[in-house]
């Protein structure tokens, strides 16, 4: 380990990153590693950058292999490290070290949140006893600590096992903490009790530092209930006029306020905020002064600085929920409260600062993100105007719309008076009266589906027609760029109140605005045709190929050529929203682009081979792959013979990806190589055939995300060419990756068995046999070192699987008699301890197979009727019969069903995680899963048909074990009622 601070170092350079990163895995293996990495990342001798890489790997093993079962981290060696991590923390305490520290922090809870309090019962202790009376920096590193842990109960949904580690912390933790958090308050606000921690400046800075994490733990004490020692002490931090909090929000330090230039939030500003956002959780009785110090704060646009916007928006939001929260119905209903509310609060909010101005054109993704963004309680991306806007839409959902309307349609037709008499000077005035009339119309809403609700007072449909409209048809530059994105926008939110044809009637103007040269007016039109054709009505999308059969070629055209305009890889991969709309316009076309997909084709990949030069926006990869998959769906599905030109154009590309290894692509690339190989219905061409000895090397798997894609290729191989796989070694091998890297994970366990099943179903059973049993003992080996619920289905559905499958030669016995080879009277133990609990539980798309399975179990095995198997076969039998309660499950799928539906099943708005997401999945490249038992139509008749032919093999024996079966009686009626007497 003597070479980990070059290692280190050779991991921040892209030209040796690669390389180093697998060396560190390698090493990481090493007895002793983990407190070894973290020696060196406390040892101040070391240069910068080697401490903090250092402190980015640990944070990511503890992120990604803490609970590894592939390659575990040694037991002792984790216990060692929670031992030591608090002490780092402390020892990182200097304000030097907060770039270091706050990875050791994500350490101690990506740990925290897997092992305590099990496996880490003195974490709190740890904590508690490293408070100091008097070193600040020490506590501020305590509390960092303890909110990177707590923090997690916010996003957690009520339960004992929630409440139990919520009390271990409290029991332990709450004391300590409210003597803290007094301590830092009076110092804060009479810096003299107590100079030598409140001078000089530093110090005093430290304190309120503290506060800030203070009211954070506060908060995560408090956001599921009230802890009794909190509670005991309500008025102390509520009470009007007294209340920590309340004199909080109107404290105020000179020394603290920073630059008025400065756009990072003050720590006063901070404190505030925070304290905001405890008040909107309890909206406690002292509700009527919080909403006067509100007022005193924020009023008349007393903080126009970008520095106060989180302060602003989390106080308006603050007055949202007390007005949506009922409880204070006599301070919101006057006339002049929702009057002096909207003109000293919510209109000076709403209108657009110089700030704004600049960003739509300086930083106009920025702005676009933020614009786009929802008001939503505890982000920091929500805007002044969204939380303003949210003001109105809570006036208006709780009671009080008639005056709200009318009063703010006073202020919008000001506004837009105000525009008509100078249109060039006064252009904001109709910005906010537009965003006004937004937020007024608008009940509900969601950011997939636009507003879903409105105001049934407001006539947006008109407001569209009478003072929007006009803007989206302009040229460009005959009016103000922000109005135009402004009639975009009103479209955007409001596509579900338009009529079909009315949406038809504007997508050429939209796509008129896509050859805008500002930024955010093609974008936002993108933006809004990409919406536009993914409404549904019901289940089914509106918009179909036809509606866009004229304009969907220069469509994709505008958009690539747009795209490709932008340059670097970089600034290509930047603008994710136009690479989505490419997408949405290619899945909507499908058989329209046939006579230009080369052209496209080869513009989608000449954009892959730049981007792949340097993957910096996970978002643009999955629509450019989703783009390049769906084009391939539709054009060679409609036209068979243009497979080889996608082949043609997208090997070499890929083939680069794979040797570069890019490992953000590679998943991707797995995926669509299997939908090509899939359009092969006989054979596996030599190009495909070639690549099949790299699939199966170790390192290949290494990389989680790749194992869907690894999964769904090797089962097209198989499907085609299992003979060959054989007769080349490659069945043993991919049976190896099951047993191997696959079945003892049990992030990756359910994968191991699509792949096996894929075996099972394409492999002779004569040419399988020689690997069947070891295969059978690895699964039981796992059953007995690692069970889980999700591991038993998995388990039981295979044995399933195999018996319900029609192959040659595959029968119940080839089964049972391999696993009474492992030990006679397994069989019966696998079957009554494991699959007959599990059969009744079976999930409804699986229900079918179940039956089949268990029928063809039950009725076509020999040993099934012979000790010791024959003790199991009643209660098989009864459990069987209790699928039959639910016999809507037990039918074929439809086949009449659009074999595309499932591309308009995925949210495309969930692919919001980075690189390291587990599985990015290519909704284009899917195809519904063939029935595996689709040789049976009715699985009751198929029962009723088998019992029978038994029956007459065994006679009498069979009714015993009938009549053994627990439950039965009425469904061997229904039987016999059917035609089938036993």
């Amino acid at each position: 380990m003597a070479d980990l601070p070059a290692l280190l170092l050779a991991s921040l350079q892209p030209t040796t990153r690669k390389q180093a990163e697998t060396n560190l895995n390698a090493v990481s293996v090493q007895p002793g590693f983990l407190s070894h990495l973290l020696r060196l990342v406390l040892e101040p001798s070391q240069d910068r950058a080697v401490r903090l890489a250092g402190g980015v790997y640990l944070k990511n093993i503890s992120k990604h292999r803490w609970e590894e079962d592939v390659q575990p981290l040694a037991e002792q060696d984790k216990a060692a490290l929670r031992s030591e991590l608090v002490p780092a923390m402390l020892a990182l305490s200097s304000p030097a070290d907060k770039s270091i520290r706050a990875q050791v922090a994500e350490s101690v809870s990506l740990i925290a949140e897997l092992d305590f309090p099990q496996k880490w019962e003195n974490l709190i202790d740890q904590l508690v006893a490293s408070f100091s009376p008097t070193d600040y920096n020490i506590n501020i590193g305590v509390l960092e600590t303890a909110h990177s842990i707590f923090c997690k109960w916010r996003a957690h949904v009520r339960s004992d096992d929630l409440f139990t580690e919520i009390n271990l912390v409290l029991k332990t933790f709450v004391k300590p903490f409210l003597q803290l958090f007094r301590q830092t308050a009076t110092l804060l606000k009479d810096p003299s009790t107590n100079p030598s921690l409140t001078t000089p400046l530093s110090n005093y800075t430290l304190l309120a530092q503290a506060m800030v994490l203070l009211n954070d733990i506060f908060y995560d004490f408090t956001c599921h209930d009230l802890p009794p020692d909190i509670e005991d002490a309500h008025a102390e931090f509520f009470a009007p006029g007294t209340g920590w909090f309340q004199l909080f929000l109107t404290w105020d330090s000179t020394e603290l306020k920073g630059d008025p230039d400065d756009t990072t939030p003050s720590l006063p500003s901070q404190i505030k905020t925070g304290i905001l956002e405890i008040a909107e959780l309890q909206q406690s009785p002292a509700v009527e002064s919080f909403v006067q110090s509100v007022w005193n704060l924020i009023g008349s646009n007393q903080l126009p600085g970008i520095a106060d916007d989180n302060l602003v928006s989390q106080s308006l939001r603050f007055i949202s929920t007390a007005i949506r929260s009922g409880q204070w119905k006599t301070l919101f209903s006057a006339r002049e409260t929702i009057s002096s509310l909207g003109q000293g609060v919510v209109v000076p909010n709403v209108a657009l600062r110089e700030h704004d101005v600049e960003q739509f054109e300086d930083d106009p993704l920025e702005f676009i993100r933020l614009d786009l963004a929802l008001s939503t309680t505890g982000t920091d991306t929500a805007t002044r105007r969204q939380a303003a806007a949210d003001v109105l839409q809570a006036l208006v959902g709780s009671g009080f719309e008639a005056e709200t309307t009318e009063i703010v349609g006073t202020w919008i037709g000001t506004g837009l008076s105000e525009y008509e008499s100078n249109k060039a000077e006064n252009w904001k005035a109709k910005d906010s009266a537009v965003y006004l009339l937004t937020a007024l119309a608008t009940r509900g809403s969601t950011s997939q589906h636009g507003v879903t609700s409105t105001n049934s007072l407001v006539d947006v449909v008109k407001f569209f027609s009478d003072h929007v409209f006009q803007d989206l048809q302009a040229a460009q530059g005959t009016v103000h760029p922000i109005l135009q994105v402004d009639a975009i926008r009103f479209l955007l939110t409001f596509r579900n109140q338009l009529t079909k044809p009315q949406l038809l009637s504007v997508l050429p103007l939209l796509a008129q605005h896509l050859r805008s040269t500002n930024y955010v007016t093609y974008t936002y039109a993108a933006i809004t045709i990409d919406r536009i054709l993914s409404i549904k009505q019901g289940n089914q999308l509106i918009f179909a190929q036809a509606d866009i059969h004229d304009i969907a070629a220069n469509l994709v055209d505008t958009l690539l050529t747009r795209l490709e305009s932008a340059g670097t890889a970089e600034k290509v991969a930047e603008n994710d929203y136009l690479m989505k709309c490419v997408m949405r316009v290619i899945v909507t076309a499908r058989q329209t682009l046939i006579p230009t997909f080369e052209t496209i084709l080869t513009r989608l990949v000449a954009i892959l081979g730049l981007i792949s030069k340097n993957p910096s926006n996970p978002r643009f990869d999955q629509f450019i792959f989703e783009s390049i998959s769906g084009l391939m769906r539709f054009v060679v599905s409609g036209n068979v013979s243009t497979l080889p030109t996608f082949e043609q154009a997208l090997f070499g590309p890929f083939t680069i990806i794979l040797q570069q290894d890019v490992d953000q692509y590679i998943p991707y690339i797995f995926q669509v190589l299997a939908q090509m190989l899939e359009f092969h219905t006989t054979d596996v061409p030599e190009q495909y055939r070639s690549l099949l000895p790299f699939l199966l090397t170790p390192a290949v798997w290494q990389q989680k995300g790749s194992i869907p894609g690894l999964v769904k290729l090797l089962k097209a191989y198989l499907a085609r060419d299992s003979a060959g796989m054989f007769a080349a070694g490659q069945v043993a091998s991919v049976l190896a990756v099951v047993q191997q890297r696959l079945i003892p994970s049990k992030l990756n366990d359910a994968w191991g068995f699509e792949l096996l099943q894929s075996v099972v179903l394409n492999t002779k059973p004569d040419q399988l046999k020689q690997y069947f049993k070891a295969v059978v003992m690895t699964l039981l080996t796992r059953m007995q070192t690692s069970k889980t619920d999700k591991y038993v289905h998995l388990f039981t559905k295979f044995f399933l699987f195999t018996l319900a499958i029609n192959v040659d030669g595959l029968s119940p016995d080839y089964v049972i008699g391999t696993i009474e080879e492992i030990q006679p009277g397994l069989w019966s133990q696998i079957l009554i301890t494991f699959i007959v609990p599990q059969i009744p539980k079976m999930p409804p798309r699986e229900r079918k197979l179940t039956v089949v399975g268990a029928t063809r179990l039950l009725t076509q095995s020999n040993l099934m009727t012979q000790q010791p198997s024959a003790a199991a076969w009643p209660p098989t039998f009864g459990s069987l019969v209790k699928l039959f309660r639910e016999p809507q499950y037990l039918t074929n799928s439809k086949t009449d069903e659009d074999p595309h539906a499932g591309l308009t099943e995925i949210d495309f708005e969930e692919q919001t995680a980075g690189y390291q997401a587990a599985y990015s999945r290519l909704a284009a490249s899917e195809t519904p899963e063939a029935d595996p038992v689709d040789y049976v139509r009715d699985p009751q008749q198929f029962l009723g048909q088998e019992l029978v032919q038994l029956s007459k093999r065994h006679g009498q024996g069979v009714k015993a074990m009938i009549e053994a079966a627990p439950d039965v009686g009425p469904f061997i009626q229904a039987l016999a009622s059917a035609g089938y007497v036993l």
